[in-house]
């Protein structure tokens, strides 16, 4: 696919939509892990909005959480019912949401505590392994919602801070 190289200018994201495969599970999962309730569940059921996404159809249940600045919108497909992606980090196409902490040895403690299961030991930036040097000692580590969607925490430090 061309594109050109002219700037299209967007710089605000909205949400991140988030295919699951049962809604329920995942409103119980992402409220847990926000802290936030569903501002907004329905149903749809649309022909044009289902093309607009290049499906046939699209017969679906939604819920969005809001948490500060962005919007997670979790969204069962009914029908078309899709197939788990199973979107490994280095899976060209594959993409994470990550999620800003303080302390993430706090978080990260009482996340496991809590029965999340990470898919390594949390990792530090260090010198030799990033650069710029700028990124050094920003602390992250990653899981994976109930269906395999990937997530990270972030306790960014220096140019990752901003």
């Amino acid at each position: 696919m061309a594109v050109t190289d002219t700037s299209m200018h967007l710089t605000q994201a909205a949400h991140v939509g988030i295919s699951v495969s049962d809604l329920d599970t995942s409103i119980a999962f992402y409220t847990a892990l926000t802290g936030r309730e569903p501002i907004a569940q329905g149903t749809m059921n649309s022909v044009p909005f289902g093309r607009s996404q290049g499906l046939p159809t699209a017969e679906l249940r939604y819920a969005t959480i809001n948490i500060d600045g962005l919007g997670i919108d979790l969204i069962e497909f009914r029908d078309p019912v899709g197939e788990r992606t199973n979107g490994r980090a280095n899976r060209p196409g594959s993409m994470h949401l990550c999620f800003k902490v303080d302390d993430l040895d706090a978080v990260h403690r009482r996340m496991e505590e809590a029965g999340y299961d990470f898919l390594g030991a949390p990792y530090t930036f260090l010198a030799g392994e990033v650069t710029p040097d700028a990124a050094l000692g920003t602390e992250v580590a990653y899981f994976n919602d109930p269906d395999g969607t990937n997530l990270e925490i972030i306790q960014p430090k220096g140019g990752f801070a901003n």
